[in-house]
């Protein structure tokens, strides 16, 4: 399924999926960050999310089961959406 989230990269012996978004100041990567978090809200499925000036990470994986499973891709691409919309 990685070939089909454009950016992502798995971490921690593949048992999460991270990118790391770029931006052009911290207001950006915030409303980014709310974005994604609202999203997540409304799914049911919450991501790890750091963010500062020109940057946030957001990092899936299923809290449940301490590794990957297909809701978490399914986020990756709708986080990708909203960061290319």
């Amino acid at each position: 399924m990685m070939g089909q989230i454009e950016e992502w990269e798995l971490t921690e012996s593949a048992s999460k999926i991270h990118r790391t978004f770029t931006f052009k100041g911290f207001m950006q990567a915030q409303e980014f960050a709310v974005k994604v978090g609202t999203i997540s809200e409304s799914e049911g499925h919450h991501p790890d999310i750091t963010y500062g000036w020109g940057f946030c990470i957001v990092l899936y994986y299923t809290h449940k089961i301490n590794g990957l499973h297909e809701n978490d891709f399914i986020m990756a691409s709708k986080t990708n959406d909203i960061f290319n919309s």
